[in-house]
């Protein structure tokens, strides 16, 4: 074929089993020497414009989570490929959609699902050099990527009400999100990276540490400077023009015999999400059967709380 050149190097199911094993810089190649055909897929489905940029930047953030089944190393171009193509059929369905997005799927994430986004990515060495490239991202890119691969509040119209802001606003940072972690990846590759796993654990600890401390009426040492004075709660549960701590707010609903039950965790640096299952029997008030909490961090302290009530899980 002309233009063609094979690869030189190390070849493809070579770079497969080393990116399985968790060589950050074995995908990057691999990505790297796909990228052409990866794009090539893309603007044959859906034609010149961001929209194929964006479906090649989340083929590639799919392909890191999920290159582990990949079991021909040697057909790792085509596999590519295909993940490119539905990545373009969805975009192609969502066009279709009405405006809302209304019927996308909603996964109903727990922590101990072997198939959730996150605990793939945790299977392999790389969740670190992944996690690494989502912190260089802006905070407001950051939640939204954050949001959207790896928690349960994943549909455009869900993210646009967490973050208050209109559904393109979220399509828009989404794709700048790509963009730039696309080039944080290759940037970071070599370099060496916090443990990811170690801050989901130590957010999941301070999140059951939390709930048992509100319900109890104690606040520990190490809980109540978690939630300094200066915590605000902000969002619907906030008072526009007012400070609120949301202590007191938590508490009040504990006190109208509402209880959350921590169901799973995604934490960053700076930001961390708390999925909750919600119950309320014998409460003065029926809520919604979820709730998350996103928090905006600085030196560990949560300095924003906002509380969300995603639809009911399917």
């Amino acid at each position: 074929m002309a233009g063609f050149h094979p690869p030189t190097g190390p070849t493809d199911e070579e770079l497969t089993r080393r990116a399985q094993a968790g060589e950050a810089g074995a995908l990057g190649l691999l990505l790297a020497r796909h990228q052409a055909p990866m794009r090539a897929v893309a603007l044959s489905l859906l034609g010149y414009g961001p929209d194929a940029e964006d479906a090649v930047q989340e083929a590639a953030l799919t392909a890191l989570r999920r290159i582990g089944d990949v079991r021909d190393g040697a057909a790792v171009g085509a596999w590519l490929r295909a993940v490119v193509r539905n990545s373009c059929r969805m975009r192609l369905r969502a066009r279709r959609e009405t405006p809302g997005l209304h019927g996308l799927d909603h996964p109903h994430l727990r922590d101990d699902d072997p198939w959730q986004p996150e605990q793939v990515v945790e299977r392999h060495a790389m969740r670190d050099w992944i996690w690494g490239a989502v912190e260089e991202l802006p905070e407001q890119l950051r939640l939204v990527l954050m949001l959207r691969h790896f928690s349960g509040i994943s549909s455009y119209q869900e993210i646009a009400a967490a973050c208050e802001v209109p559904v393109g606003t979220v399509r828009s940072r989404l794709s700048q999100a790509r963009a730039k972690m696309s080039q944080a990846l290759t940037a970071t590759a070599t370099q060496a990276h916090d443990d990811a796993s170690a801050r989901v654990e130590q957010s999941r600890h301070e999140a059951v540490a939390t709930l048992e401390a509100w319900e109890t009426g104690g606040l520990p040492r190490e809980i109540s400077e978690l939630w300094p004075e200066e915590s605000e709660m902000v969002g619907m549960l906030g008072r526009p023009g007012e400070r609120v701590h949301p202590v007191p707010v938590m508490r009040r609903y504990l006190e109208d015999g509402v209880r959350q039950h921590l169901r799973h965790v995604v934490a960053g640096r700076d930001i961390a999400i708390w999925e909750m299952d919600v119950t309320h029997e014998g409460a003065r008030h029926v809520c919604p059967p979820a709730v998350a909490w996103l928090m905006f961090r600085s030196d560990g302290r949560v300095r924003r709380l906002r509380v969300v009530f995603p639809r009911p899980p399917r």
